[in-house]
């Protein structure tokens, strides 16, 4: 079963308890009328890409998230230079306090990069609108105009902004304005304000594959678009789950981080590639008074101090603790997470980022 909300699964939880039902009664693995299928039985996801009356491709359906990478750090893949100063302090100022801030844990909307990254997406096409559903907290959704309407020229700003649409050949096209500013870009806290303009193109290349690509163009965060391209992929045979929201009550109990502050300078030496006995690399970089950790099927996340030598995950509970030689040089990193402890011997400083 996919992955809920706290209250979500255990709604889900009581309800089995109480009415006995099972997993198809929910529709959770429930053959979709209309799906080109395999001889046995299974969804073919290469079949050709279904279309409307019109010949346009037809994108309705239920996709998975876009990638967990950029939910949480939308900004991963950018140099530091790329990120305004004042965006990227607050971004870590929201890192160091744990996040306690987040739209999310108050039980408000997030952002659209935020929720198209995060889960299950269904689509409801039609010609003259399309929307865009989120099996998310809150379960917001989108509506996308198809009418030839522009952008309003001087909107109220909301959380997810007014969108129109059109077709590009056979990639659709939305632009996206009007937000307000206080949203999060990703779930780490990247803000966005009131000058973010948000292009996204959806191409459904067959039945089962999308290529999606999200433009992201907001001069007082970056300091130029940043563009995300990911493969989505159909979930046949499924549907939505409502994923209810109840953080609110314990909004009183989240304080924030541990306070704990280490120099650039001791950060720095623990700077390097590290490697698994898997055969995996951890690349761990300093920026300033943080750490990042990237490399464990997760994207680039910063580290939370909780001593001069031990870190945790920002995004899972996994820590991470640097070991030194007796001449203080450091020899391995420590990485213990659900799977137990794995040692992880450094190999060398991190690579030269092109630029």
């Amino acid at each position: 079963m996919r992955s809920l909300g706290l209250s979500g699964a255990a709604a889900l939880a009581v309800l089995a308890s109480l009415l006995s039902t099972t997993a198809a009664a929910q529709w959770l693995n429930y053959p979709a009328p209309g799906t080109p299928r395999l001889p046995d039985g299974t969804p073919n996801l290469s079949a050709p890409a279904p279309r409307t009356a019109d010949g346009k491709p037809d994108l309705s359906g239920v996709w998975r998230g876009a990638g967990p990478f950029y939910r949480f750090n939308i900004a991963q893949d950018l140099q530091p230079e790329d990120v305004q100063p004042w965006a990227e302090a607050l971004f870590l100022q929201r890192v160091r306090d744990s996040r306690k801030d987040s739209p999310l844990a108050k039980c408000l909307p997030v952002s659209i990069p935020f929720h198209t990254f995060f889960n299950m997406t269904r689509i409801v096409q039609t010609p003259a609108l399309v929307l865009i559903l989120y099996e998310s907290p809150n379960s917001p959704y989108r509506t996308v105009f198809m009418d030839g309407r522009d952008l309003p020229k001087d909107p109220n700003p909301t959380w997810f902004g007014y969108s129109v649409g059109r077709w590009d050949g056979d990639t659709l096209v939305v632009t996206t304005a009007g937000f307000n500013d206080k949203g999060w870009l990703d779930s780490a806290g990247h803000p966005q304000t009131e000058s973010l303009r948000v292009t996204e193109r959806f191409r459904r290349r067959d039945f089962g594959h999308m290529d999606f690509e999200m433009t992201l163009d907001d001069a007082k965060v970056f300091t130029r678009p940043i563009t995300v391209k990911r493969e989505r992929l159909l979930a046949p045979d499924t549907e939505l789950l409502e994923d209810v929201c109840d953080n609110e009550r314990d909004a009183p109990h989240m304080t924030g981080g541990s306070g704990i502050r280490l120099s650039p300078a001791l950060l720095a030496t623990y700077a390097g590639v590290y490697e698994l006995p898997s055969g995996r690399e951890v690349v761990v970089t300093a920026s300033g008074d943080m750490l990042f950790v990237r490399g464990l099927n997760e994207p680039k996340l910063p580290l939370l101090e909780q001593s001069e030598t031990q870190f945790m995950s920002t995004a899972n509970p996994t820590g991470f603790e640097f070991v030194r030689d007796a001449q203080g040089k450091v020899t391995h990193l420590m990485v213990r997470g659900a799977a137990g402890d794995q040692k992880a011997v450094r190999k060398g400083a991190v690579p030269t980022q092109p630029k």
